[in-house]
Parts: C-alpha cells; structure tokens; sequence
C-alpha cells in the first residue's frame, strides 16, 4: 500500500471507530459489534506499525474510551484506569503465556470472567466512600457518586480495620439476567423502550440523572439502581499494599466487605489457563450475568510492575474474547432507513428468534455492497450470530434450503424518506447518501432527536417520539420543524394538535398494531380533559373545539426544557448543530480555545486544525459546514430565539504563578486530564493554548508529545517535562532550570 493510500485509509478507520466511541460512551448505543469494533483497531494498528508517521499520540490504538463530553462532572482517578489488550483464539493465548513464562519463570496466572457490564473506579478515603467514577478515558471519568450509592454491592464503609489512607478499587457493574428480564418487562408494560442487553441497561442506569425529574420518576431511577450488582475486579491507587499477588488483594478486598468473584482462579501455566477458559466457554449460559470471555492477569506485583504498560493498557493482562454465538432464522425483507447524515442502510427484518438469551428481529447490513458480498436473498434461511454477545450480524444463507422462492434485494434509486436520487457523497464512497440534507423528513429527524440527547443539549423529553411527531407528524399537514431552525420557537399551541405515527427506532418503519394490523398513532402533547381541570384559555384558539382534550403536562415540560437549553455551554451547542466529526471531544477543545461560534466559524482551517483533538479533517468539515447557507438559517434563528453561542470568559487570578504566560499542554500529563491540565494552568493564571508559535511562552510535554515538541524546539521555547508539571503550577518557571 502506497503512503497517500494508507494516510487516507488511517483516516477513515479513526473516524469509524471514534463514531462507534461517541455512540457508545456518550449515548450508550452499540452500532457495531464487538468483534467488528476489535478488526477496526486491530485494521488501523497494522497501518500504524506499517507507516509509523501515521501514528498519532491521540490514535485510538493509544487511547482509552472516549474522552470528554461528560454528562455528569468529571473526576481524575488518583491512578490510570486501563484498558485490555485482546487475544481471540487458543494459540495466541498460548504465545502471551509462553512469553511472559520464557522472561519471569516462575509466573503463575490469575484467571476471571470478563464481566460484560461497565468499568467503575470506587475511591476509598480511610474505608469511606467519596467517589464512584466511569473510566473516561481512562484519566478522567464520570462523576456517578450519586447513583452509584443506591447499588447494594456498593459499599459506603469498608468492613474491618486498617484501612488506607486512600485507595481506589475496580470493579463491573452490571445486571443479573434475572434482573435484566425483570427491568425489561416492567419497561414494556410501562410503554418504555427496553434495552437490547444488560450491558446497555447497566450504562444507561448508572449514567442516568435524576435532576429535575418528578419524584415517580426519580423512584424508577432508584428502583434500577438497586436491582444492579458490582463485583471487583483489583485496585488502582494504593500505597504499599500489603500482599504481593493480585489474588491476595481479592482476599483483602473480600475481608472489606466488597463483592468478589467466586469463579477466580491462579493457574500454574499456559495449559491451565486454557483449561479455565475452556470448562466457562461452555458454562457460560448457567451463569447469573453474561460474560464475553475471560481476563488472565500476571498474580505477582513485582512482575507485573517489571512489565509495565503501554499507553493503554498493562502488559501483564489480557482478554481472550469468546467467539459470537450463532443461530439460523428466515429473512423475510430487507427494508432501508436513513440517518441524521443522510445515509441510507439497508437492515434485515428477521423470523423472530432467541439468540445470547434475548430475542432477535433486526440486524443491520451497513450497504449494499455488504449484501451482495453476504449473498443473501429475501426469503433465505440466513446465520446470525450476537456478535460480541451484543450486535446481532448476518453471517450468510444456508444455500441448501433455497426453494427458488427466494428473491434479491435491490437498493433503492431514490430516498425512501423524500425521493431525492441517493447518491455517494464523494467519490469513491461505498455509502449511499440522500443529498436532501435540509429537508429530508429523515435527517431532520435524526438531527433533532440529537439535539436532544444526553451528548446533545441533554433536553428532556425531546427524543425518538418527540423528534418525529415535530418533524413527520399525521396531523398537522405542515410539520413544526420542518429544519431545525424553529426548535426554539416553539409553543404549547403548537405542540397541542400533533398526532403521529409511531416509527421503528432503527429502520424509521411505521409500527402496526399486531391485532389490527392499523399503524400505531400517538398524541404525546395532550391527555383527557378531567372535571379537576381549569377553564381554557378562551383567547387560545388552537384549544377550541376541543372540549374532551387538554394539553399534556409532556407539551409544558418540553418548552420549558427548551428553554433552559438556551443557557447550555457552547461545546453541547457545537455537537448539536450536526456538525459532521464534531464530538464532545472536538467540541470543548473547540469552544475552550476560541470561547464563541462567530470566533470559530471565523477561524481558518490552520487555526482550527492546530487546536488538540481537532486535525486537518474536523477542521475542514468546519469549513464546510459554515458555508452552507441554510446552516447560517439555523445559527441566525437559535440566536434571535435567545441562545448565546459564547462561554462567559473565566477569570485570570492576578499574580498567579503562571500569570501572563501562554502555555501548550501537550502528551500524556500523570494525574491530569488535557482538559484538567489546562484548567490548572487557568488556575495558576496563565493562558492555556493549542498551537506552539514564537508567542508561546512555555511547551508542557508529556509522552507522546510528538509534533508540538518539534515545533517547540525548532522555534526555541522552553520545553517543561511532564513530571515538573506540579512545579510549575506551585512554584512557577522560575524553579526550574529552563
């Protein structure tokens, strides 16, 4: 592969497997399945061995989770909280064993069960509890402190005596299968979407905020919370432990009253290790929660710190991922949806069937081209498998049990949304597009119910019903957003008169009435008239006539929301306005360095592209998305409507040991975020930027400095490393020999 090739190949699997972060961590949605995600790292990491100058510092091979735009506050773990490296079959297992055992002779090997639930990081002070954190990006988590005290197995206190100063313990949150069945029935008789799988569930209770929610629903919350469970799974910050092996720490964490695993194991060498990862594989099914494989740690601390660790993850500890389950339903139609970015995906409408433990009705196909290479035919017998035990995926067809009834699907020529003709975005794409991006039913859509979600503006009760009903209403004819320009204008009155056909969440089909077989419709802005209720408003006229009805509490609620969306820091505003790349992550370092829209979208492609966790290709879709006229529609109309799309600048402490002095933070900084590195030079008074030039004053660097290190002594600013960091913030540059 030439470079220009590969730099372009780099550039698209960076940008597939960030959108599949976004959604993950940010809207607790899985897009792909596990083993896809896994070929897409392992895909670019064969390209960044190949051409290391395409290896970046921030390249998803070299970083965990995805970093920033948290919906709740941050917290920096007082130690790295890593990720896994992944093996898949027998003999690279056996390589990792055999070459940890040929350099430390003596090792024995810790063997759990990998947890499919979600990584806590629980901060001990002197046996009590004053944190609960996501891992973020593994430097900075999510603050869960409030929710994660409503889960039994969580304790407030640790048990015993002699407890740390501080420590901070690891574990996996997550649901029981019982207790996952029972959430799920209980959201399908209260109307509410279920989850797809207890890991999704276990996310989206611990990630939920009660704020501002009635006191029913802040008991559902409650209610969930404690049907979830938590087992540990090691330590991070703790000075001088006092056992040697990572099994000993489990008998110390047991002795403190947290929940261990029962099914741990120490193994003598590599053929006990397979033995332990056979006898799950099969038992995996009788157990209480769903697993994804097992995870084999070096036992003893002075090896494992002998290893170390990569950027990302220790190199004393692996995950063998278990192959995907896989079953055989019918095909029985290929039906295609289109996204907020107009892209068309053709997904498989399944014979319902149970697979993993849950039942399976859709699967997406991604394009044509993966149907025609997939070979299937409407009316086959395909196999699919619960890829990663999450994402269902079509395998093939069971070419043996074709009749000749069976029928090739054909890609739509035109939007089945609103008939534009779709068409590649650029050359060369495999997608499908429908170019109708302003006024696609669709994408405005799929555009609002983002603006509404919790990586969104976070508003209330503007999701996937909501979104629909203001933008493809039954009634009225003409839609209240028919872009999403007037979402903040909108009133009660408006609201009121809405009915609307109820879609699939992920193909956008009108939903039927299984015994009628009728389309579904609801009226989510009005309820019953009751006898309690007051008179209306005479003057409304849009209420005349309609005696039996009043507008619902949901209508007050979703203008108020709107509202107060107003008031929303720029960077949720950046990610809503569909900013095709622009992230949580691009948005805050955006909105940090230039503090307002009008000063971005004035900016060049060089400035924007010189700001961290923005590049070449975020800053010209930037570009691009500016010069669009019916964008500046949107910004115009959210502007007059009362949104400020500025940051009120922070205050510089005067006399700070930083003060007037513009500093670059750059690389991995021990015991700080990139966000928390630059509020701290905020803190001490200086200026923190983006991009090195000869007004920099001072260049932080920390391992993976890379090119703003260069560029730094090239122009000849003092370079500051990384572990004189906290001296510089307490003493200021003139402690160090600069």
């Amino acid at each position: 592969m030439e470079f220009e090739e590969a730099r372009a190949e780099v550039e698209r699997l960076t940008e597939r497997i960030l959108a599949l972060q976004e959604a993950y961590y940010q809207q607790d949605a899985l897009l792909a399945s596990d083993a896809d995600y896994d070929g897409l790292i392992q895909a670019l990491q064969a390209l960044e061995e190949q051409f290391p100058q395409l290896s970046g510092a921030d390249s998803p091979t070299k970083t965990i989770g995805f970093g920033g735009g948290g919906l709740f506050s941050p917290v920096t773990h007082a130690a790295r909280m890593f990720s896994l490296d992944n093996v898949f079959t027998d003999e690279e297992m056996s390589e990792w064993v055999a070459k940890i055992v040929g350099e430390h002779p003596g090792a024995r090997f810790l063997c759990e069960l990998k947890i499919d639930g979600l990584a806590i990081n629980l901060r001990y002070q002197r046996g009590q509890l004053v944190s609960a954190a996501t891992r973020g990006d593994g430097v900075t988590g999510e603050d869960v402190t409030e929710n994660a005290i409503l889960v039994p197995s969580i304790p407030r206190s640790l048990a015993g005596t002699g407890h740390p100063e501080l420590v901070e313990v690891r574990g996996e949150v997550f649901f029981t299968l019982e207790a996952f069945e029972e959430l799920n029935r209980a959201q399908a008789e209260a109307g509410d979407k279920v989850f797809a799988n207890p890991r999704n569930a276990a996310s989206g209770s611990l990630r939920q905020k009660s704020e501002g929610k009635s006191d029913a629903k802040r008991a559902l919350v409650a209610k969930r919370l404690g049907a979830l469970s938590m087992t540990v799974h090691g330590m991070g910050a703790w000075d001088n432990p006092p056992v040697a092996t990572q099994s000993g720490v489990y008998d110390v964490l047991e002795s403190w009253g947290l929940p261990v695993s029962s099914h741990v194991g120490v193994m003598e060498n590599g053929a006990e290790v397979l033995d332990y990862i056979h006898r799950f594989a099969e038992a995996r099914h009788s157990l209480s929660h769903e697993i994804d494989g097992v995870v084999v740690k070096v036992d003893q601390f002075d090896i494992q710190n002998d290893m170390g660790a990569t950027s990302r993850a220790p190199r004393w500890a692996i995950a063998y991922k278990y192959p995907p389950e896989q079953v055989t339903t019918t095909l029985l139609d290929i039906v295609v949806s289109v996204g907020r970015t107009g892209r068309a995906t053709p997904y498989a409408v399944l014979a319902p069937v149970t697979v993993a433990g849950s039942e399976v009705e859709r699967a997406t196909l991604h394009n044509q081209d993966v149907v025609r290479q997939k070979a299937v035919l409407i009316g086959d017998t395909v196999v699919i498998r619960k890829a990663g035990d999450v994402i269902p995926e079509i395998l093939g067809p069971v070419v043996e049990k074709r009749t000749g009834a069976e029928r090739d699907f054909v890609m739509p020529e035109l939007c089945p949304e609103c008939s534009s003709r779709l068409a590649p975005a650029k050359a060369g794409d495999v997608d499908l597009r429908c170019p109708n991006q302003k006024n696609c039913p669709a994408q405005v859509r799929g555009r609002v119910e983002h603006i509404g979600s919790r990586g969104g503006l976070d508003i209330e009760g503007l999701g996937e019903v909501s979104a629909a009903a203001l933008t493809q209403p039954l009634e009225p004819a003409t839609p209240p957003l028919v872009t999403e320009a007037r979402l903040f204008d909108l009133s009660v009155e408006e609201l009121f008169p809405i009915r609307v056909l109820v879609r699939d969440a992920d193909t956008g089909e009108v939903k039927k009435d299984p015994v009628t077989g009728e389309p579904v419709v609801q009226m989510p802005f009005r309820r019953k008239r009751q006898k309690s209720d007051p008179a209306l408003d005479p003057t409304s006229s849009i209420f005349q006539g309609t005696e039996e009805w009043v507008p619902s509490k949901a209508a007050f609620e979703l203008v108020d929301q709107l509202e107060k969306a107003k008031t929303q820091p720029l960077w949720r505003f950046l990610v809503s306005l569909n900013i095709r790349h622009v992230g949580p992550v691009a948005a805050r370092a955006l909105a940090a360095e230039f503090g307002s829209l009008e000063a971005i979208a004035q900016a060049t492609a060089e400035d924007l592209a010189g700001v961290d966790g923005v590049g070449q290709t975020i800053a010209e879709s930037l570009r691009e998305w500016f010069a669009v006229e019916w964008h500046q529609e949107i910004i115009d109309a959210w502007r007059v409507a009362g949104v400020r799309f500025e940051d009120a600048p922070s205050a510089t402490p005067e006399g700070g040991t930083l003060s007037g002095l513009t500093i670059v933070v750059t690389g991995s900084i021990p015991g700080f975020s990139r966000d928390g590195a630059e509020e701290a030079v905020r803190a001490a008074g200086g200026k923190p930027t983006s991009s090195v030039s000869k007004n920099t004053s001072l260049v932080v660097a920390g391992e993976g400095a890379g090119s703003k290190r260069t560029k730094a002594e090239q122009l000849g600013v003092p370079i500051v490393e990384a572990e004189s960091f906290a001296t510089l913030l307490r003493e200021g540059p003139g402690a160090l020999s600069l």
